[in-house]
């Protein structure tokens, strides 16, 4: 699995990492993907979400039921 958010398309970008020394080595920086429960399409899955797309209001939490024993009667 490519680590990729599965709102946005943020991925895995590479580039050079520059000591003082002016050593150059190349490096990745990794997305900062959370796996959360996230309505889609009117059902609840679990997702790859970026923190961005968290933060701003992107995904839609589904409703948390609480277990009653009423309910069950």
């Amino acid at each position: 699995m490519a680590r990729q958010c599965d709102l946005c398309g943020k991925s895995t970008v590479t580039g050079r990492q520059l000591s003082h020394a002016h050593n150059v080595t190349p490096r990745t920086w990794l997305a900062n993907l959370r796996r959360v429960r996230a309505v889609v399409g009117g059902v609840s899955r679990r997702v790859w979400v970026c923190t961005r797309c968290m933060r701003s209001g992107a995904i839609q939490k589904p409703i948390v039921r609480r277990w009653t024993p009423e309910a069950e009667a």
